[in-house]
C-alpha cells in the first residue's frame, strides 16, 4: 500500500477500495469462495447458501426516504439477491455511543422491523455494544444475512458474456444526494429521497420469468460506474453503455453539478445493474417493471469484446461522442451507507 494508513477514500468502492482489499484482505483470507468476489458468498453444501456481511455508518442516521436501519436490512436483502439467493435471516449488532436517544433507537429498530417485514426475512440474532461518549457517531449498525440458493442459479461479476444486455432498474444518484444534501443543509425545489428499498421481490420477477441472467449488481457505493468497472474487469469484457438510456433525475443532476458530482459515481440503495442473454432482455426489463421498485427499467447498454485484452467500460454521450467511464478514484462521498 502506497499509504501507511487508512483514509476515507479506502471506504469509497472506488478504485482505492479495491486496492485496499487486493492488497489486504485478499493477500491474508484466501479462501475460493471469497476470491470470486461477490456480494454474497454461495457456501458449497447439500442445501446450497449464500452468505453475506455488511456494516452501516451512514451520516446522518436519518435523511429523506430512510436511515441507517433501513439501509441496514435493505442492503443486506439485496446483497443475498444479487447472488440468486432467496433471503432468510438476519443478524443485526449495533455498537451505540453512550448519549444516544432511546426515541431515535427506537426509531432507527422499528424501521428495520418495517423494512424486514416488506422484504419477508426474520432477524434473527443480534449484539449490542455501548461505547463512551465520543467513541463513535451516535450508532453503527452491522448486519448478517443467510439466504437459499435458487437451484441451479450461476449469477455472478464474472459470467458476462459479448452480445448480453445491460438492464438497470431506474434512475440513478438518488441515495446519495439525499444522504449529502440532508447533511450539508441544502434544500432544492423538489425533495430529493434516498431510493432505498429491499430488492428480492423485483429480483426474483426477474428470474422467475426464465431469463437468462448472468449477473446482478447493487450499485452502491462508487455508484453505476464502479459496478460496470467490476463487470468488465471480472468479465475480461468492454461494457458499452448509451447516456441517452440512463436515467438521472432533473433535480439529481442539477445538486451533482451544484456539488461538482458525478452521477454516474454516485451511490445507489434500490436499483439493480442485471448482465441477461440479448434474446431475453425485453422479458427481463417487463419482468423488472411489474414491480414498484422498477417501473422505470430499461436496457442501457451491451456487452462486447475487448480486442485489445483491456476490459473497460464506454459511455456514449448525449453528443454521440465515446468516453471511457472509470471507476470512483478517492472518496466523493464519505460515511454515505
Amino acid at each position: 500500500m502506497a499509504d501507511d494508513r487508512v483514509l476515507l477514500a479506502h471506504g469509497s468502492g472506488g478504485k482505492v477500495s479495491h486496492r485496499l482489499i487486493d492488497e489486504v484482505f485478499m493477500k491474508v483470507f484466501t479462501d475460493p469462495v471469497l476470491n470470486r468476489q461477490d456480494d454474497a458468498a454461495v457456501v458449497p453444501g447439500g442445501e446450497q447458501l449464500a452468505f453475506t456481511t455488511d456494516s452501516y455508518v451512514v451520516k446522518p442516521i436519518f435523511f429523506p426516504g430512510g436511515d441507517i436501519g433501513k439501509l441496514a436490512v435493505c442492503g443486506t436483502v439485496n446483497d443475498l439477491s444479487m447472488s440468486g439467493a432467496v433471503p432468510k435471516y438476519i443478524s443485526a449488532a449495533f455498537v451505540i455511543e453512550e448519549g444516544f436517544a432511546f426515541a431515535e433507537l427506537y426509531r432507527v429498530v422499528e424501521s428495520m422491523a418495517a423494512a424486514a417485514d416488506e422484504a419477508g426475512v426474520a432477524i434473527v440474532t443480534g449484539d449490542t455494544k455501548v461505547v463512551e461518549r465520543g467513541s463513535a457517531d451516535q450508532i453503527f449498525i452491522n448486519t448478517a444475512g443467510v439466504g437459499i440458493m435458487r437451484p441451479g442459479a450461476d449469477i455472478a461479476a464474472a459470467n458476462l458474456r459479448p452480445g448480453d444486455a445491460v438492464i438497470i432498474s431506474g434512475s440513478i444518484g438518488d441515495h446519495g444526494v439525499a444522504v449529502m444534501s440532508t447533511r450539508e443543509g441544502l434544500s432544492f425545489r423538489t425533495a430529493i429521497e434516498s431510493d432505498c428499498a429491499p430488492l428480492n421481490g423485483l429480483i426474483a420477477a426477474v428470474i422467475d420469468s426464465g431469463a437468462d441472467v448472468h449477473a446482478l449488481r447493487d450499485p452502491t457505493r462508487g455508484g453505476l460506474a464502479s459496478t460496470l468497472n467490476e463487470f468488465a474487469a471480472q468479465s475480461g469484457v468492454v461494457v458499452a453503455i448509451d447516456e441517452t438510456q440512463v436515467l438521472v433525475a432533473d433535480q439529481v443532476a442539477g445538486a451533482c453539478e451544484m456539488l461538482g458530482l458525478d452521477p454516474y459515481q454516485v451511490a445507489n440503495e434500490g436499483k439493480v445493474v442485471a448482465v441477461v442473454a440479448a434474446a431475453d432482455a425485453d422479458k427481463a426489463v417487463a419482468a423488472m417493471r411489474t414491480s414498484p421498485y422498477g417501473r422505470e427499467a430499461r436496457i442501457i447498454g451491451i456487452v462486447a469484446e475487448a480486442p485489445d485484452g483491456k476490459p473497460r467500460v464506454t459511455l456514449k454521450t448525449t453528443v454521440g461522442t465515446t468516453r471511457i467511464l472509470d471507476m470512483l478514484v478517492g472518496e466523493q462521498l464519505p460515511r454515505i451507507c
